[in-house]
């Protein structure tokens, strides 16, 4: 875990990987509940039986479940004091490059890309690279941004 006194101090690692998460499992229950709360009840994520004859063997984790969970892993790699609040202000760019499957551990590497200084506040973007533990490739990269509001 970095930690960073401010965001003036965060600027100043601008285009560094700040770290890695740890490992978060991805159970059949955390994609059934996310189905729930999402509506999104394909077959390929939630239905057991009829995923053991897709070519992932097994269901598989929804992207928008893997991105949902970004928040939570930067969290576990830095955090800067001094701020008043967090939002979250959209993505530039996602991109899910192979499934999560019921039962895998994720985690992020999370590299600064930007701190910019705005009219409401500081922008913070990052890039989070999701793996997959034992597979070469990432599952999903997504550039995230958000608004930081320093303390008064």
């Amino acid at each position: 875990m970095r930690r960073f006194a401010d965001v003036q101090e965060l600027k100043t690692v601008v285009g560094q990987v700040l770290g890695e998460s740890e490992w978060v499992t991805i159970s059949q229950e955390m994609i059934d509940r996310f189905a729930e709360a999402t509506g999104d009840h394909q077959w390929i994520h939630v239905d057991r039986e009829r995923a053991k004859t897709s070519p992932f063997g097994t269901t598989i984790a929804h992207g928008f479940l893997t991105l949902s969970l970004v928040p939570r892993l930067i969290d576990e790699v830095y955090q800067v004091g001094k701020v008043a609040a967090r939002l979250n202000y959209g993505c530039n760019k996602v991109r899910f490059t192979q499934p999560v499957p019921s039962g895998s551990r994720i985690k992020a590497q999370i590299r600064l890309a930007e701190v910019a200084e705005t009219p409401k506040g500081v922008r913070v973007t990052s890039e989070a690279t999701i793996a997959v533990e034992g597979s070469d490739r990432p599952a999903c990269i997504a550039e995230l941004v958000a608004v930081v509001l320093p303390e008064s």
